[in-house]
């Protein structure tokens, strides 16, 4: 017996690879158009979530130092990790690292007056 018939009966029929044949290009030349990296004068949007969270971080520390609002003093914790996380090297680091020891020291002073676990602010309005 062949050794080309033994493989056929074997594994099949042997089919040859036939060349692809290439009919049109299907893209349209009258749509291509050069791509033209922006002028270099241009500068990027500037992202203002850093600042943002910074001056909310203030603001609820303070409201949670004041007010001895448990609730207000975490959420200044919360946004001031997040301004810390988003910040730039060319940010100013002394102004992030005031925001998060002053949320981290409203945190301290309402746990200090007050050492009871936090209730939420929706509690009160169900009782």
């Amino acid at each position: 017996m062949n050794d080309t018939l033994k493989v056929s009966i074997i594994c099949g029929p042997v089919l040859k690879p036939q060349k692809m044949q290439l009919t049109s290009d299907p893209r349209r030349a009258d749509r291509e158009r050069r791509y033209k990296p922006p002028p270099p004068t241009s500068a990027p949007a500037e992202d203002l979530t850093t600042d943002y969270m910074n001056i909310l971080g203030m603001v609820f520390s303070m409201c949670g130092l004041m007010m001895r609002l448990k609730w207000c003093a975490w959420t200044a914790v919360f946004c001031s990790s997040i301004s810390f996380a988003n910040s730039r090297v060319s940010d100013d680091t002394k102004q992030i690292v005031s925001s998060f020891m002053l949320s981290i020291s409203a945190v301290v002073m309402s746990y200090l007056q007050n050492p009871a676990p936090m209730s939420p602010p929706w509690a009160a309005l169900t009782t």
